[in-house]
């Protein structure tokens, strides 16, 4: 009996498994978060191939990743799947990374990479969401009252969401033991790449967690460690969905009571962080405690909040400023020799 020949070497299938596995999971220790984004992107891309291109996923190979096809597969998602220019710029960056593992496991495919390497992202436009002022965070951690242990719950989520700029995983991921009840109370939040910080909760927000945590009912049999901060029924910890819905039950109170309130502002878990880092960006806190308290990486991510604020750059403007115009510019009417410069230009 003839042996099977054995597989070709650059089958993508191969490669693909040991860069989920050994390199995000293993060398880069990604969040799964991380690795689900990775996995839909290379999912685009197999389906792409087996649709658009009859290469089946199973006979996929390296060599069949260049330049050519991968700028068609981009072209596929804005065309074909309506993807926006930020989105087409991830997939491309899940692609490179991807093709750089690969390089390094086989120098010999450098050339290919290079030059998938060289595609340059789009120009993605930025949108302004908007953020609620102070009075509008105030209405809207006012709508819940405390009329019920579900109303106080939220009331606490949401004072906690603004308060800490967190994230709304990270409010997901908080457990009863992540709150430091002391003088002043603070809150650990595991951010992304296991990063963990540790923030100081306002005095009204204090007093909110303090009385929520007197109402609560504790899961049985379960620790502090592993008893989630924010539940939902049958105790079971809050999603991100299910905070989002939360969240825009009372936005559709507050607006049934008040039309006008924060009139065209999306109101996500996501514009109360934004809010947050606005409003201290107004009082004229330091970017770099800012940076901490949202668990940026950089800097230059926060500073996106601080080009955003027009009113905070007017201030500065106007406080860096030396008038040196004259307060009265002069009647040209009245200069001769300037009227007879322009007569002298038809002539």
């Amino acid at each position: 009996m003839n042996a099977r020949p054995a597989p070709p070497a650059d089958l993508a299938g191969r490669w693909l498994t040991k860069f989920f596995t050994d390199h995000l999971a293993g060398e880069r220790a990604a969040s799964p978060r991380t690795v689900a984004a990775y996995r839909d992107a290379m999912k685009l891309l197999l389906i792409w191939f087996k649709d658009s291109e009859r290469i089946p996923p199973e006979k996929l190979r390296l060599a069949d990743i260049d330049r050519p096809r991968v700028l068609r597969f981009l072209d596929w998602l804005q065309q074909e799947r309506c993807c926006s220019a930020a989105t087409r710029n991830q997939r491309l960056a899940v692609i490179k990374s991807f093709s750089r593992y690969t390089a390094a496991e086989q120098p010999e495919r450098l050339d290919q990479v290079t030059q998938i390497l060289a595609i340059r992202e789009k120009n993605a436009p930025h949108p302004d969401p908007g953020h609620l002022t102070g009075d509008e965070i105030k209405t809207l951690l006012a709508e819940p009252g405390p009329a019920s242990p579900r109303a106080i719950r939220d009331t606490a989520l949401l004072a906690l969401a603004y308060d800490t700029a967190a994230r709304v995983q990270e409010l997901c991921d908080l457990d009863v033991a992540d709150i430091r009840r002391s003088t002043p109370m603070t809150v650990t939040i595991r951010g992304k790449g296991a990063k963990i910080r540790y923030v100081p909760v306002m005095a009204q927000t204090t007093r909110l967690i303090d009385d929520y945590l007197e109402h609560r009912d504790r899961h049985p049999g379960i620790g502090t460690d592993a008893d989630p901060l924010f539940y939902g029924p049958n105790h079971t910890r809050l999603t991100r969905s299910g905070i989002a819905k939360i969240l825009a039950r009372h936005v559709r109170a507050v607006r049934t009571h008040d039309p006008g309130w924060a009139p065209g502002v999306p109101v996500t878990p996501h514009t109360l962080r934004r809010s947050r880092a606005m409003h201290l960006i107004n009082a004229g806190v330091n970017l770099i405690y800012i940076r901490d308290l949202l668990g940026h990486a950089d800097v230059s991510t926060t500073e996106i909040y601080a080009r955003a604020d027009a009113e905070t750059k007017r201030k500065a403007i106007e406080n860096a400023y030396e008038s040196l115009s004259p307060h009265v510019l002069p009647d040209w009417t009245l200069d001769t020799s300037l009227l007879n410069w322009l007569e002298s230009l038809a002539r």
